[in-house]
């Protein structure tokens, strides 16, 4: 299983507008080469933290991958791809980018180093540690 972080402004998806609507395709347009990759390497079963942009700016829940990515209807152009996910839980406790960027252990993470990047990849020792952060167990 591989981990992922997924960035949603939540002035246009948040975290509860996902948990409302269930499984379903990614809400963010990814219109990046480097997270279209990201997205073209999730497998089903994978995690990713849902995190909360520009608002916000935490951790707020963790999602489940549900299958392999596919064309994103929204682009014409055929070069952009999405996935479809699921809510699994909430984090307890939100982790912020200021907790993010202040531990020694996740200082490095993509979300932290590559600030407009929706969507990146996240090590297993940082998963362990923001599922810590958040209150649960990695």
């Amino acid at each position: 299983m591989a981990y992922w972080l997924l960035k949603s402004e939540p002035y246009k998806f948040s975290w509860d507008q996902q948990c409302e609507k269930g499984e379903g395709r990614w809400e963010k347009r990814v219109r990046n080469f480097q997270a279209r990759n990201n997205l073209q390497a999730m497998k089903k079963g994978d995690r990713a933290f849902f995190y909360h942009s520009n608002e916000g700016k935490e951790i707020v829940g963790i999602v489940e991958i549900t299958g392999e990515s596919y064309p994103d209807p929204d682009d014409e152009t055929g070069t952009f791809v999405t996935v479809n996910v699921k809510p699994l839980k909430p984090l307890p406790k939100p982790v912020t980018l200021q907790t993010l960027k202040a531990h020694d252990t996740l200082k490095n993470m993509k979300v932290v180093k590559q600030v407009r990047l929706s969507v990146s990849p996240v090590t297993a020792e940082e998963w362990k540690t923001v599922c810590t952060l958040g209150g649960l167990k990695g």
